[in-house]
């Protein structure tokens, strides 16, 4: 959930530190917090802030902020209130060690008795806190330097963490460690800097050579020396160099007031950026094998799967709803898709001939990455559809595609969706057709009309001053009810989690036909309902469905495909989409949606890109 970032080098560390900070903030800004070695007297300056960066800057203006190595951090809180105390950097009790921490220890609680009774004393409610006191025991006792104390103390914690550690007394050193929560170094090839972070985004403007640290890795990073890198064993492990290209505009706002719309606005380009070398654009035609040649080895598990498992959570969950249709209709393979957080304690009966496709848009999401692991102990075939690049649920993966729509910043997942149910798409497609599941017909019509996506996002886009207005209308609602059916029916799921997320009004989403049994006894004049109602096999019954609604006085936003003149003189608010494939509608019926949601949270004065209680990457159980 927290955002690291550090810096050893020949700059001055704090520009580089709040950058960076700046830069993570969508992990956690419940407080913040920078630490560095003063370039005048040596001393170690800790500064710490409740609230955003921009309150740490506020904080820290004025002050002794010189030096070239420094760490710092950005925090959703877990143990402890948000506040200057619990706020990372933590300090130990000499005053010669701090500390930013990402993740949980699960032990803390016993470890910091065991301090107590030696003598140690505690200012915040965090785990954190305890690992710095436990690392500078440890260094006291044995007397040993700091990245031994650090692969001692590791060994005798349990949870997850990504760490880096700066001793008061070394102002040369930096060591670093993580598992199961990211942590990257960056290399500059002189070895004169290193920059580190949770994840590439603070390092990518300064190198593109970038080390990312796997489990129980320990790394030493030293002025002007190689980078070292350790097991807990104290066995040196190869430090391997990715390649790592990040489009930075995508970091900026580019002109749009939050990060948020510009996500949405970006969906068009990115969603070709996403197909690019996978569908042909002329003539239109598909390369069955483009995304299965992805595959290397394992390309008959894959074709002879007995059954897909899709794990995932939040949005990523909703797509794999719709990738579990898209499978089935065009592959005839079954599929479920289980919540990561409810398969990983379920004792799931997995086999070797499974196959399991694990989403999320981060690759760090730690329940994902918990049950593809578990999954790969009983010999499934991991197949992973992420956005981070060199993530851990890449790297874990047996094989997989990347989504390829750039960083995604507001922490309320928008283009990320769409690529997932686009990859999922050419998935099923590749499948169906190397199984013979999928007629050519049905084939060239659904790639055709996939490569056309793109540009009637762009056509729905351009009803944003329209769903500002009805989103206005709306500002003060308590609740919503969403309803969909079909390939509609995740949309729906969709749509109610975004409203929820970052207007803070109470949201359902259901398939309409089950409104019968239970959410109809909330409608009212006063309850808004949102019906996606494009043209498909059901629309007659979802017609029905809003009848029932009707009568009942409730509030309709429908929306509909392009010319529906029977639902426009039915309803109160209609949003219009154009037409497309049953299967491929999701992507269009999710755009007013995603713009219905935002509106709604501006038009509330409410902070769209940091929700409450809400980071972008959940990298803690």
């Amino acid at each position: 959930m927290c955002g690291i970032v550090g810096y050893i080098g020949k700059q001055q560390a704090y520009p580089i530190l709040i950058n960076g900070l700046k830069r993570l903030e969508y992990r956690g800004y419940d407080s913040a917090g920078c630490a560095m070695l003063s370039d005048k007297d040596g001393r170690l300056n800790v500064y710490k802030a409740k609230g955003k960066v921009s309150d740490l800057e506020k904080y820290a203006d004025g002050k002794d902020v010189s030096g070239t190595i420094g760490i710092a951090h950005t925090r959703w809180a877990t143990h402890g209130v948000p506040n200057e105390v619990n706020a990372h950097p933590h300090v130990s009790q000499s005053g010669n060690l701090t500390l930013v921490h990402n993740g949980i220890i699960e032990n803390y609680a016993t470890l910091r008795e065991q301090l107590i009774q030696h003598g140690f004393t505690f200012k915040s409610e965090t785990d954190t806190e305890v690992l710095v006191q436990l690392i500078e025991y440890i260094m006291e006792k044995n007397h040993i330097d700091l990245s031994k104390a650090v692969r001692v103390a590791l060994n005798k914690v349990f949870g997850a963490y990504a760490i880096v550690v700066i001793d008061s007394r070394n102002p040369n050193m930096l060591v670093a460690a993580r598992k199961a929560s990211p942590l990257a170094v960056g290399v500059v090839e002189d070895n004169s800097e290193f920059f580190i972070a949770s994840d590439a985004s603070p390092i990518a403007e300064y190198t593109h050579q970038i080390v990312y640290l796997k489990d129980e890795e320990v790394a030493v990073i030293e002025r002007g020396k190689q980078l070292h890198v350790y097991n807990l064993n104290g066995e040196e492990a190869e430090a391997e160099v990715k390649e790592v290209d990040v489009d930075l505009s995508m970091l900026s706002h580019e002109g749009y007031p939050h990060f948020m719309l510009k996500e949405i606005f970006d969906q068009p380009n990115v969603l070709k950026d996403c197909m690019s070398g996978r569908v042909i654009e002329s003539p239109f035609t598909h390369h069955p094998d483009v995304l299965l040649s992805a595959v290397r080895g394992h390309r008959r598990e894959l074709l002879q799967a007995r059954r897909i498992v899709i794990v995932s959570c939040g949005t990523s969950w909703h797509a794999g709803l719709i990738g579990k249709q898209l499978i089935e209709h065009f592959c005839r393979i079954p599929v479920e898709v289980a919540y990561a957080s409810e398969f990983r304690y379920s004792d799931p009966v997995i086999e070797p001939n499974d196959v399991v496709i694990a989403i999320s848009q981060s690759g760090e999401t730690a329940d994902t990455l918990a049950a593809i692991k578990q999954a790969k102990e009983k010999g499934a075939l991991i197949y992973g559809i992420v956005n981070g690049v060199g993530s851990s649920i890449a790297r874990e993966s047996d094989t997989g595609t990347y989504i390829h729509v750039g960083p995604e910043i507001g922490v309320a997942s928008t283009k990320a969706f769409t690529g997932q149910v686009v990859v999922l798409t050419m998935i099923a497609l590749a499948l169906g057709m190397a199984k013979g599941t999928v007629g050519e017909e049905e084939y060239e019509e659904t790639i055709k009309e996939l490569q056309a996506i793109p540009e009637k996002i762009e056509k729905v886009l351009l009803q944003n001053d329209k769903i500002q207005k009805i989103a206005i209308k709306f500002t003060f609602a308590h609740n919503f009810l969403y309803l969909g059916r079909g390939w509609n029916y995740p949309v729906a799921l969709e749509g109610a989690l975004k409203l929820k997320e970052i207007s803070y009004i109470h949201a359902e989403g259901y398939p309409a036909a089950e409104m019968k049994h239970g959410p109809i006894a909330l409608v009212d004049e006063e309850m808004p309902v949102v019906f996606i109602a494009t043209h498909h096999k059901l629309y007659r019954k979802i017609i029905s469905n809003m009848q029932e609604v009707i009568s009942r006085k409730g509030h309709i936003i429908a929306i509909v495909t392009e010319g529906d003149e029977e639902i426009k003189n039915m309803v109160d608010e209609v949003i219009e989409v154009p037409h497309t494939l049953a299967c491929l509608a999701p992507l269009l019926s999710v755009i007013p949606l995603q713009l219905l949601s935002y509106h709604v949270a501006v038009a509330k004065g409410l902070n769209v890109d940091q929700p409450r209680n809400l980071a972008k990457s959940v990298t803690v159980e």
